[in-house]
Formats: C-alpha cells, structure tokens, sequence
C-alpha cells in the first residue's frame, strides 16, 4: 500500500446552506429602500410637450431647475381655474417668485457648480408665449441665462 492516494477516501463538499439568505435579501431591500430618492415635487399642472426637430439630452439633471407652466390638473381646476399657472417646486407661485427660486436652488449647490445650473421650461403646448416670455425676462434678471426648453421628439 502507499502512503500517497491510494485509498479513495474523498470527502464531499457541503452545500451552501440558504438560512441567511432571506437576512442579505432583507438588508438589501432595506440599503435601497432607504437610499433611493422618490420623486421630489408633485405635477400640479398638466403638461403635453411639443414636437421639436432637435432635442438634445440633457447632461446633469441634478444641476437643473424645473419651472412648470400649463393649466392646473383636473383635481385642482375647481380651486384654481384652467388659465395657466406657473409652478415652482410644489406650489403655484407668480413670476415675482422666480427670483427667490433661482436664488434658492443656487443656494442648494456647491460654489462650481453654480455656474453649470440650468433652467428647464416644461411648458405645455398650448400656453400662450406670453408667460413664457415673461418667466424668460424673469430669469434674465435674476442672471439664469442657460434656458432649456423640454419637448418630445417629432415621429
């Protein structure tokens, strides 16, 4: 007999065991649960975009402020009428407010990246440009000078 393999003594590997399975699926739905962001304003207007020929994507979305403009939803049509409205964040502000927004959501940005911000428009079709034109003049004088305008794109 040798000393070196000759008897077939193999031992089996166990099978990995499942009990602490449902504790790492547990953390894991509670690690995302926790970190992930949810939606952060509310849509109070309705918005159907318009068709644009070229749209380009948008880089940093962390780094844009959305102002809202359409007519209220059907919900809040009863309170607010069906004229458009302006919205920042989650209320219905007026263009006067758009200067304390911008200022606001400088604030809320590193020193570099301030000069990166950009204002996204998502203006429903059907509104009038005058609005547009003065939340334009607005962010002109609050020095929001990179505007974008969100729409679909033209099938």
């Amino acid at each position: 007999m040798s000393k070196f393999g000759g008897s077939n003594n193999k031992k089996d590997v166990p099978g990995i065991s499942s009990g602490s399975l449902s504790d790492i699926v547990f953390m894991l739905l509670f690690f995302f649960m926790v970190t992930t962001q949810m939606r952060e304003t509310e849509n109070k207007v309705m918005v159907k975009l318009p068709e644009a020929s070229e749209v380009v994507k948008l880089e940093r979305k962390d780094l844009a402020s959305y102002i809202n403009i359409g007519p209220p939803t059907r919900l809040l049509q009863a309170k607010y009428g069906t004229d458009a409205r302006i919205q920042l964040n989650d209320d219905f502000k007026s263009i006067e407010d758009i200067r304390d927004f911008i200022a606001a959501e400088r604030e809320s940005m590193g020193e570099a990246e301030r000069s990166l911000m950009t204002t996204v428009i998502k203006g429903d079709m059907d509104v009038r440009m005058g609005i547009i034109t003065d939340v334009k003049q607005e962010l002109r004088r609050c020095s929001a000078l990179k505007i974008m305008y969100q729409a679909r794109k033209a099938e």
